[in-house]
């Protein structure tokens, strides 16, 4: 039996699992995916936001701030890259300067010191690359920027590190509480028995909340398109490059990534569908046309992919957090949008807190703080990759080509704790196919080497679990693709 039930390993879920571990406590992650941070968490703006948009007095405001906080110590313990980079809030039209001044106000009423208004030359100096219609902006020093993926992942190792089970392939199909007052939550066709429940379900929240509770929530996708620049444009912008905020969000910023590329985007459209990721045409468009109104115009040519992604937008107008209604002991972590990735640090805190007053649990003797993330080979000094290479020689061998990612750095990413599974999986903790050819030269030979260290069969592997498997035919011979039922091979659930 566990104490603690979460249901979602995504960044909030992932921030919860991570803060309970220091607790004495037997807590599990349920996943209905194949890995860390497949929904909302891993295509998101990757922004660490300063503090100023959300209402003075909310939730967002109050864990906005909080989780910025967090982020440097947090960062350096788990061995995550983070950069604070400061944010610029645009202003192309002197009628809304008020709506500047205004967001001002709301950055120091929010607890934030630093902020100011910049202008002219020495706006100009900070970013030579600003659209000519931009009059002001709004300059908010503890802005930053991360990888959103490394943070979860690194979120949730540490939790595994500290005694928390994961599993995946794990979809909640239904919950119920016995008259001994126990959760019995059904998951991927096994029963888990649990003192309480923690929904950080994303935009599933409110289907996962609605099993149980009296008082129904409704959690609406929104999706965002976005379009990735080639890492030849490092250096275009330093700042994040935000626009007057409008009731559908902050609009299309431009910002670089801790990586060195730089990111346009997101659109803001609800939609029913909440698998429905694709990008369109009018989506693609949409960026491009209004990124301009911030920077001088970036070179199309240099767009390496698009994607999109969804935000679990609630209908409270702040995030849902706190005991549901008629469900003691089940506690939603739910409309956990923008600036949700920023908070979830501080959610995970304001979740452990609960738990240990709830559940009347004690904080462990010993923890472990420390958690060390795969090198980065390309961005080592060169002695530090001879004596990498002379320790493993897979160091040596490069994989991919784009993003000088070796195959020691893959090996590391299959074996480590909640290690790689998928191309996806290898992808997002090396960077292997996320260069300009997208996989074209290293798909093969990450395949070759999932195959090598897991076990799983080659026309097995996928890209993203599920269905999504890479060989789908042979050209020579009469084998075929084996085939199951839920596309899934039994060493996917290692």
């Amino acid at each position: 039996m566990y104490d603690a039930v979460i249901i979602g390993a995504g960044v909030t879920g992932a921030a919860a699992a991570w803060a309970l571990s220091r607790l004495c406590a037997n807590i599990c992650v349920l996943e209905r995916t194949e890995d860390v941070c497949t929904g909302t968490s891993k295509a998101n703006s990757a922004i660490i936001h300063g503090g100023f948009d959300p209402a003075v007095g909310s939730l967002m405001a109050k864990l906005n701030v909080r989780g910025n906080e967090m982020m440097d110590s947090l960062c350096e313990d788990l061995d995550v890259p983070f950069q604070r980079n400061g944010a610029l809030v645009v202003c192309t039209d002197e009628a809304k300067m008020g709506e500047l001044e205004a967001l001002l106000a709301r950055g120091i009423a929010n607890g934030v010191s630093g902020f100011r208004i910049v202008r002219g030359e020495e706006l100009f100096r900070m970013e030579p690359n600003l659209s000519e219609n931009v009059t002001a902006a709004l300059r908010a020093p503890t802005s930053g920027i991360v990888c959103p993926f490394e943070l979860t992942l690194a979120l949730a190792e540490n939790a595994c590190q500290n005694g928390v089970d994961f599993h995946f392939h794990a979809e909640v199909t239904d919950i119920r509480r016995d008259e001994k007052g126990l959760y019995h939550v059904k998951a991927g066709g096994t029963e888990y028995v649990t003192r309480a429940v923690i929904n950080a379900a994303g935009v599933y929240a409110d289907e996962i909340h609605n099993m149980v509770s009296t008082q129904k929530i409704r959690i609406r996708p929104r999706r965002g398109e976005y379009c990735l620049y080639d890492r030849a444009l490092q250096g275009y912008v330093r700042h994040t490059i935000f626009q007057l905020p409008t009731e559908k969000g902050k609009g299309v910023l431009v910002t670089p990534t801790v990586h060195g590329n730089i990111l346009a985007g997101p659109t803001s459209d609800f939609i029913s569908d909440k698998e429905d990721t694709a990008t369109t045409a009018e989506g693609i468009a949409e960026v491009l046309e209004k990124e301009n109104l911030s920077v001088k115009p970036l070179p199309g040519g240099r767009i390496i992919t698009s994607f999109a992604g969804l935000r679990a937008h609630g209908e409270t107008g702040d995030f849902i957090i706190g005991e549901a209604e008629g469900a003691p002991l089940f506690y939603d972590l739910a409309g956990i949008e923008s600036p949700g990735l920023s908070s979830a640090p501080a959610i995970g805190e304001m979740t452990a807190a609960w738990a240990e007053k709830a559940l009347g649990l004690q904080k462990k003797d010993h923890v472990i703080e420390k958690r060390t993330g795969i090198p980065h080979f390309a961005e080592l000094p060169i002695e530090e990759k001879q004596k990498l290479i002379a320790k493993n020689p897979l160091y040596g061998q490069i994989v991919c080509r784009c993003e000088m990612v070796t195959e020691g750095e893959i090996v590391d990413a299959i074996r480590r704790p909640l290690g790689a599974r998928s191309l996806d999986g290898v992808k997002r903790r090396t960077r292997a196919g996320m260069g300009r050819c997208q996989s074209g030269f290293c798909l093969p030979r990450v395949c070759e080497i999932l195959h090598r260290e897991t076990g799983i069969p080659q026309d097995m592997i996928t890209k993203c679990g599920g269905n999504s498997r890479v060989v789908v035919g042979y050209t020579k011979g009469e084998k075929e693709p084996r085939d199951r039922e839920d596309g899934r091979h039994p060493h996917e659930e290692m």
